[in-house]
């Protein structure tokens, strides 16, 4: 029986109707249907698309495993700590850094930022070296201290890297107080070599410097911040945390690429899922249409529901074959979206006719398909289409009770 009603279904769908408004209807629920599909899918596209384009600037300015202190800020390294790990068989590189809050002031420009102090090693734990857009990439030559900074610090303290004779003054305060109890400040002055872009904050905030002018401002002589390091090929996260978690105990956390940015990509994930379940409501209202379709086709059926009596079809039957009506047009609706999707998507991707705004890291929306989307929308899209048929399946299922009562 159930094959029997879903050819029912197919010619009721695709046959002659008494009246033309109902084949509109029915052509209208479906390109209701295929549009919020191929919202739906564009949705999630757009994000997955920035959530890869962040993913990408974190890389640039985050290592493979950040090794952190999980109470304070600081812990003690020294560098028979950094031959060990640098020994372990997973581990390409390691570099410690210590970073705090300090104000930076250039030719009577202050601004408050972050000043990181990195060791030899750093570049080759991170790209930072290939991400300069100016000048060079050195911290330290001689007795001479130099910065990285980050473009947008740049603009703010109005800085010249080819200004060689000015320095930029780094202030901290100092742990012991005057005599009047205030604090004096402790600095040091350290010169422009280069300017990097992430374009992320940390262009807004970072002076990097070497790790001797840091550790000296802050006082924190044979201590770190972090260790950051750089895994060897082919080696898994789980499998470095093990070994580091065997040099390191369990005193220290580690953090993965992601997680040194969870809190970004969990709003930004969080913004994804909010905006697909206002598409997925708004399908809701979509549905009307299919539902005003069924209710319809069910009105200039109702003659056939004698014949289906006669056939020895009852009001269950009925009902699956409503319900088999409104998923056969569900499913074109989301074959029709998914082409739809598909053609924005690689529009979008060649030519990128949706620009966003001055100001931003690109010159049009990123977006990347993926194939769980596709499913997920799926399925979302069928459950609302058998959402939207059961009433006009029930309705269905009384009028052939009716019939029989008669």
């Amino acid at each position: 029986m159930p094959s029997f009603t879903l050819d029912i279904a197919r010619r009721y769908l695709f046959g002659k109707k008494s009246t033309n408004s109902i084949n509109v209807i029915t052509a209208i629920s479906i390109i209701g249907i295929s549009i919020g599909t191929a919202a739906l899918i564009l949705i999630l596209s757009v994000f997955n698309g920035f959530e890869g384009l962040l993913s990408g600037l974190f890389n640039a300015f985050n290592p493979d495993i950040k090794v952190v202190p999980i109470h304070g800020k600081f812990f003690s390294c020294d560098d028979a700590l950094l031959k060990k790990l640098d020994a372990l068989p997973s581990v390409a590189a390691v570099s410690a850094s210590i970073e705090e809050v300090a104000l930076f002031e250039y030719k009577g420009v202050q601004e408050i930022g972050m000043i990181k102090g990195v060791d030899n090693a750093y570049s080759a734990v991170t790209s930072l070296d290939t991400l300069l857009v100016d000048g060079t990439y050195k911290t330290k030559e001689g007795r001479i201290h130099y910065g990285l900074v980050g473009i947008k610090m740049k603009n703010k303290l109005s800085l010249n890297v080819d200004d060689k004779l000015s320095p930029i003054t780094v202030y901290m305060p100092a742990k012991k107080k005057s005599m009047l109890g205030t604090k004096d400040f402790v600095t040091r002055n350290l010169y422009p070599a280069g300017i990097f872009s992430v374009r992320s904050e940390s262009d807004y905030e970072y002076v990097l410097t070497s790790y001797e002018l840091a550790s000296e401002l802050l006082d924190k002589e044979g201590q770190v911040s972090f260790l950051e390091i750089k895994k060897a090929e082919n080696v898994s996260d789980d499998d470095i945390e093990e070994a580091l978690t065997q040099v390191l105990g369990n005193d220290l956390d580690l953090k993965d690429r992601y997680e040194q940015d969870e809190t970004t990509l969990k709003v930004m994930r969080i913004e994804k899922w909010i905006s697909f379940l206002i598409t997925g409501l708004t399908m809701l209202l979509i549905a009307f249409n299919l539902l005003g379709a069924l209710w319809m086709i069910g009105l200039d059926k109702k003659k056939d529901l004698s014949v289906l009596k006669a056939l020895g079809l009852n009001s269950g039957d009925v009902r699956r074959l409503f319900i088999q009506l409104g998923m056969m047009i569900t499913f074109l609706g989301i074959l029709l979206g998914f082409v739809i999707a598909l053609i924005i998507y690689y529009i979008q991707k060649q030519y990128g006719i949706i620009g966003v705004p001055d100001g931003f890291l690109m010159d049009a929306y990123p977006i990347q398909l993926r194939a769980a989307d596709f499913l997920l929308v799926s399925a979302t899209v069928f459950f609302i289409g058998f959402l939207a048929s059961i009433l006009p399946a029930i309705k269905a299922g009384r009028n052939l009770t009716f019939l029989r009562s008669n």
